[in-house]
């Protein structure tokens, strides 16, 4: 994603705990659940950078109120390290009933264990 993008409301952060290091370079996609197909819409997809984190995921006027996922690509991560994972990919679904509220959503992820939490 472009750093040139305007400040997004939603933010993310993957922290390699298995390694202690930011989870640089890992894929991953927006998704929005359109209630009335109930079918998961593609918002915008992106790779973290180097400080793990994955700026402008959504503009202030794109962000609604309803149910999103975000799918982090944590198999092709960690193969990209070499390394092997019980976890393809992790999917964190939330809901926004606020959206003039900021939302960070954090992935604390090792090789066989992940944790999430809302951030500030």
């Amino acid at each position: 994603m472009s750093s040139t993008l305007p400040d997004s409301p939603l933010t993310t952060y993957v922290l390699n705990t298995g390694d202690g290091v930011p989870g640089a370079r890992m894929a991953l996609s927006l998704h929005r659940l359109d209630s009335l197909l109930v079918i998961w819409k593609l918002v915008t997809v992106g790779t973290t950078d180097e400080d793990g984190r994955c700026p402008g995921l959504i503009t202030k006027e794109a962000f609604k109120p309803g149910m999103y996922k975000m799918r982090f690509e944590t198999g092709q991560y960690w193969e990209s390290l070499g390394h092997t994972s019980i976890y393809p990919y992790v999917e964190i679904v939330f809901t926004i009933t606020n959206h003039n509220e900021r939302f960070h959503l954090p992935l604390l992820l090792s090789r066989f264990s992940y944790s999430t939490c809302r951030g500030s």
